[in-house]
């Protein structure tokens, strides 16, 4: 404000410099006490219309735009009738000035209307478009006619609208897996409880004989372990998903490691009368993994494919070079997996076909915790399109290969 205040001291002293060049002293100071007169009238016009847009009391942008330019029209037309009053010869020049002066001023009263209506248009689309999302709609775009500071502005409200979209379906997706966790976690914990406590009432009422207590505390082993499988595997899903790692990477010889557990699984194999075998190149070179953590994906990965391979089928284990990775797939014999559930078998707790009544053994943690493991070490996992003709299913994995 100082400074606006400074630039027009120096534009009244120039005006009387010129005057006093021109026409005179008394023509001077004629002229610098109209214009310091008007200009402290149009100065304060203009505060006072600040004021009453602080207060409320302004109106619309249209009103104050045309306030605007009557605060510039007005103390110019009313100099020009003053000072040709007072110093023109002809009062026909300061009427004809005069007329040029309404002329204009009306022009730029009709001009300043249709500013102010577009400016308004867009200020009212800006501003039913926030009222729109704060009721709470999300499919919406602000659109404004210009591309000023206005659609600035409603350039930065649609990409708050899209954040605001993606974080509230982000929380709502969050809030059905929260749910979807709690119900799948109650149900696995219910079943081996509720077995463990008919158990134990049993052994403790001393109705049953040394041979079938014998049996019962073997059944309870049995529930117990599945329950500290359960609570293991979702402590280690919590930790993959909250990113707190502390494994070493080393170089792994995949050969070896997936020759040790397949023969580790090989009894659980034979005992459902399912073969499975490795078939790894000799000249396969090593990844870049913690080999521990590879070992459980691959446990699961082979544990669930026995599990859905019928008798005299078969489940192979394969590992090749692609590019800068290694891919590693188990492919089984089994039913294959139904279109529908294809997109969800790695979410955690989610059983699908004939294991959607949660009949059959296992908490439906194994493909969650081998993909948070998987991605953990900048690799992915996926399900292939099956080969037609081809049955069963296959998973199949890379990781980074050791440099």
């Amino acid at each position: 404000m100082r400074r606006l205040y400074g630039f027009s001291a120096l534009i009244l002293a120039a005006a009387a410099a010129i005057a006093a060049v021109t026409i005179g002293g008394h023509g001077t100071l004629v002229t610098v006490a109209v214009l310091a007169a008007i200009g402290a009238a149009s100065l304060i016009a203009a505060q006072s219309v600040v004021l009453a847009r602080s207060h409320g009391r302004a109106g619309p942008l249209s009103r104050q735009f045309a306030f605007a330019v009557a605060i510039v029209v007005a103390p110019l037309l009313l100099a020009l009738v003053v000072i040709g009053v007072l110093m023109f010869v002809s009062g026909h020049d300061a009427e004809l000035v005069a007329l040029i002066v309404v002329f204009v001023g009306v022009i730029a009263v009709v001009a300043g209307q249709r500013l102010a209506a577009a400016i308004m248009h867009d200020v009212e689309s800006v501003r039913d478009g926030l009222v729109a999302v704060g009721r709470g709609e999300r499919e919406l775009r602000i659109a404004t006619t210009g591309r000023d500071e206005l659609g600035e502005l409603a350039e930065a409200a649609n990409a708050m609208i899209e954040q605001l979209q993606a974080e509230e379906a982000a929380r709502d997706q969050s809030d059905a897996a929260r749910r979807g966790l709690v119900a799948a976690v109650s149900h696995d914990l219910r079943t081996p409880i509720t077995s463990l406590r008919l158990l134990a009432d049993a052994v403790g009422d001393d109705i049953v004989d040394e041979q079938t207590r014998r049996s019962y505390l073997d059944r309870m082993r049995t529930h117990i372990d599945a329950l500290g499988a359960l609570i293991d595997d979702l402590f280690e899903l919590s930790r993959l998903e909250a990113g707190d790692i502390r494994w070493s990477l080393e170089r792994v010889p995949l050969r070896e490691l997936v020759g040790e557990t397949v023969a580790a699984m090989r009894v659980q194999a034979d005992l459902k009368g399912v073969a499975v075998r490795a078939e790894v190149p000799l000249e396969l070179g090593p990844a870049r993994a913690n080999p521990e953590k590879l070992q459980r994906v691959l446990f699961n990965l082979i544990q669930n494919a026995i599990r859905h391979t019928p008798a005299d089928g078969s489940v192979v284990v394969r590992a090749e070079p692609v590019a800068d990775r290694i891919e590693i797939e188990v492919a089984d014999t089994g039913d294959g997996i139904a279109a529908p559930d294809r997109e969800q078998v790695f979410e955690a707790f989610y059983r699908g076909g004939a294991d959607a009544s949660r009949t059959t053994g296992g908490a439906g943690l194994g493909l969650a915790v081998s993909r948070a493991i998987v991605e953990a070490h900048g690799g992915k996992i996926w399900l292939p399109e099956s080969t037609a003709g081809t049955p069963g299913t296959r998973v199949r994995f890379s990781l980074p290969a050791a440099a």
